[in-house]
């Protein structure tokens, strides 16, 4: 998870001081939403106030970590405090995700700074027609990417739900017999925007079927001559010692209903 470089999903949100509690309460129903759509059900939250070493006045650490706390407080999710840990401009709340196994990886931040918005001269006209300095609030919700994703594998261990998987859909034929059918199932697929492989080489079926199975592929749909004589096509389900045959429209409706993300599932 150490990785050399990476990107972040990094924003920063300029507020007044009276928006604090109504952006934190909108970023934390965000980050639940992402967190829970990707198979994190459980998440912990601490709340850093200022570190040893910080740029600002006490004043206005007091300021800042008063409003975070207040915000926090206002979401009703449960947090715990961790002295010192602060960014060294202003006191954040962390996210912190268990994985399948148990282990504990912080991802999401958000961080209330009083400080920089001063130093960046930045300003805003309020409802008196005078200047004010506005807050910042930085935020992220998978932090890095790259880091996030190893997370999500080992979570999963590889064996992710259908919308996430990289390759959906193996297609195995049994003998060459039945190339010309899977390569028009293999279109099919692809054009109900299916990830799809088809595997046409002279192996046995249980070898080709093991080894779809060790690379985490969700369905291996088996083609022989008499799936292409019935259009049909036998089904094998990842985790699953059940097979199924079905006709071959039916399946890809099956698979596509399947395959829908979890904000088209919602809306379904």
């Amino acid at each position: 998870m150490r990785v050399r470089n990476f990107v972040q999903d990094d924003a920063h949100i300029f507020c007044t001081e009276d928006q604090i509690e109504s952006e934190t309460i909108l970023f934390c129903n965000i980050l639940k939403e992402v967190y829970e759509e990707l198979g994190f059900d459980k998440v912990s939250i601490k709340f850093a106030d200022r570190p040893d070493e910080r740029v600002g006045e006490d004043s206005i650490w007091d300021k800042a970590e008063s409003a975070l706390s207040k915000a926090a407080k206002a979401t009703g999710l449960p947090f715990d405090e961790n002295k010192g840990d602060g960014a060294f401009y202003g006191p954040k709340l962390d996210f912190y995700l268990h994985d399948a196994i148990g282990r504990v990886w912080q991802c999401g931040t958000l961080q209330v700074d009083f400080n920089l918005p001063n130093r960046l001269d930045a300003s805003y006209i309020g409802e008196d027609n005078n200047k004010h300095v506005p807050v910042m609030l930085h935020r992220a919700i998978l932090g890095s990417l790259e880091r996030f994703l190893g997370i999500l594998i080992e979570n999963y261990e590889g064996k992710f739900p259908l919308w996430l998987s990289p390759v959906q859909v193996a297609i195995a034929t049994i003998t060459s017999n039945s190339d010309e059918s899977a390569n028009t199932l293999l279109e099919k697929l692809r054009s109900n925007g299916l990830r799809s492989i088809i595997d046409l080489r002279n192996e046995k079926i249980n070898y080709k079927i093991r080894e779809h199975s060790i690379n985490k592929v969700p369905y291996i749909l088996v083609l022989g001559d008499r799936e292409v004589e019935e259009n049909t096509v036998t089904i094998r389900r990842l985790g699953s010692k059940e097979q199924k045959t079905l006709n071959v429209n039916d399946c890809i409706d099956l698979i596509k209903n399947e395959a829908l993300p979890p904000d088209l599932l919602k809306t379904n």
